[in-house]
């Protein structure tokens, strides 16, 4: 049977109508602090979470710190014990970040998760504790995970070219996604400049089993060298593009993580902020680098 005339006008008013809404519920389902593909990651470790956050006005200090430094995420560490014992504090942190534009990631740490069995079950069991965290406090979530996953610190994986726990660290990046991605959580794993030198079949392992690396290129200067800061910064910049080369190189694809480069505190001082800057400057139009990151909040606290 032919359709009326009111007929085709009334699906037409539904159809735009359905669009409308759908255009609506999407713009205010979306937080406030949510960042764009553009944004460049600036990021911050605070380890002892329990300690920090047991301060005075701990959580308006961190906020305080966070933007006065330009920094937009901030990664707390976590234990089972802390989300427990310290979850009104959890609560109250990621309400002042969020108010702020401030992403949250949950600080997970493990030197044997690589290992299938109880480590690695151990590390996606408090994954699970974060995403019921989330589940309890939906309007004042954790935006993803951190994984601090250190098997090199392990003797039989130390030396040189010894990589022979990265296909369990790859499949322990990949269990934790399983796990975060579902619910909407991020996840940013830290990695040091050994795993770079592998081959490429090696680092594509890497970079395709999570979406975000986060390199600790520490230790490249320190305030006994005697160079000046102007020195400081271009070693900093050449090692990041040098290792965003060794890390790229040969690979390609859309589902290569990018790469945040991070400094720490001890190497470089009060200087810390000039030497982020500079990476910025540096590396802001290679496709593969995502921001900086700073460490550690703790240092500032001393």
């Amino acid at each position: 049977m032919p359709r009326t005339i009111p007929a085709i006008v009334n699906r037409s008013l539904l159809i735009h109508a359905s669009a409308f809404f759908t255009i609506l519920l999407t713009t205010f389902s979306l937080p406030a602090y949510a960042q764009t593909s553009t944004t460049l990651i600036h990021g911050l470790w605070v380890w002892k979470s329990p300690t920090v956050l047991a301060a005075p006005h701990a959580a308006e200090s961190l906020r305080d710190f966070c933007k006065a430094q330009g920094i937009n995420e901030v990664y707390v560490s976590i234990s089972a014990r802390t989300e427990v014992a310290e979850e009104s504090q959890l609560v109250h942190l990621i309400t002042e970040l969020h108010r702020s534009n401030i992403r949250v990631e949950a600080l997970l740490d493990s030197a044997d998760a690589d290992e299938p069995g109880k480590h690695r079950d151990s590390l996606v069991q408090k994954v699970q504790l974060i995403v019921q965290f989330n589940q309890k406090h939906r309007a004042d979530r954790f935006d993803g995970i951190h994984l601090d996953v250190e098997p090199q610190q392990r003797p039989e994986n130390k030396g040189p070219g010894n990589l022979r726990f990265l296909p369990g660290l790859a499949d322990a990046f990949r269990a934790v996604r399983a796990v975060a991605e579902p619910v909407g959580m991020t996840v940013n794993a830290d990695i040091q400049n050994k795993l770079l030198k592998g081959d490429a079949t090696q680092r594509k392992m890497l970079l395709s089993a999570v979406p975000r690396v986060t390199l600790m290129m520490y230790e490249l200067s320190g305030p006994g060298d005697g160079d000046t800061p102007a020195q400081q910064a271009e070693k900093a910049v050449s090692n990041s593009q040098k290792f965003l080369n060794m890390a790229y190189d040969g690979l390609s694809g859309p589902n290569l993580a990018k790469m945040v480069i991070a400094l720490r505190t001890p190497d470089y001082l009060d200087h810390l902020p000039q030497m982020l800057k500079a990476l910025d400057d540096a590396n802001r139009s290679n496709p593969h680098y995502l921001g900086w990151a700073r460490h550690s909040y703790n240092d500032i606290l001393k």
